[in-house]
C-alpha cells in the first residue's frame, strides 16, 4: 500500500484511547488495530474528550442519563466536563479540518450508536454520547471502531 505524505492525508479525529493512549476511565487504552491501520490514508488526530473536559485519569465510570446529564455511580454530576470535552473536540476538528471521526463505542462521550443508560446496570440504549452528538450536529461523519 502506498502512503500519502502526511500533509496530503485528510484529518480524522480519533478517540485517543483507540490509538493506545491510556486515558479511559480505568486508566487504560482501548487500542484498535483497525483504527491504527487508517493512518495510511488519514492524519489521525487524537482527542480524549473526557480529559479535555478536565476529568482525571483514572476516573469514576460515568453514564449518560435520559435527560442528557452525565453522572457517576456515586451520583456526581460530571455533565459540565463532558460538555467542555465535546466543545474541545469540535474545536480541534475545526482547527485541523476534520470532517470525520472514529470514536470509542458505547462511551458516554464518544458512543455514536449506543451508550449505557445511566442506571449502571450495563443496559445499552440507542443514544449518542455527548461528543458524538456535538460532532454530528456540526456536520462531521461519526463512526465507532466497531464500524471498521
Amino acid at each position: 500500500m502506498t502512503h500519502k505524505p502526511m500533509e496530503q492525508r485528510p484529518a480524522l479525529l480519533v478517540s485517543a484511547c483507540l490509538l493506545g493512549v491510556r486515558c479511559n476511565h480505568r486508566g487504560e487504552a482501548s487500542r484498535s488495530q483497525s483504527v491504527l491501520n487508517l493512518a495510511s490514508a488519514f492524519r489521525l488526530v487524537p482527542i480524549c474528550p473526557e480529559t479535555a473536559g478536565g476529568l482525571p485519569t483514572p476516573r469514576p465510570a460515568a453514564e449518560l442519563c435520559d435527560d442528557g446529564s452525565v453522572h457517576t455511580a456515586a451520583g456526581q454530576d460530571v455533565t459540565i466536563s463532558y460538555r467542555q470535552g465535546a466543545a474541545a473536540a469540535l474545536s480541534l476538528a475545526r482547527a485541523v479540518g476534520a470532517r470525520r471521526a472514529v470514536l470509542k463505542a458505547r462511551s458516554p462521550s464518544c458512543g455514536c450508536h449506543q451508550v449505557y443508560d445511566g442506571t449502571f446496570s450495563r443496559t445499552l440504549v440507542d443514544r449518542e454520547g455527548v461528543t458524538a452528538a456535538e460532532l454530528r450536529r456540526a456536520g462531521l461523519e461519526v463512526i465507532s471502531e466497531d464500524d471498521l
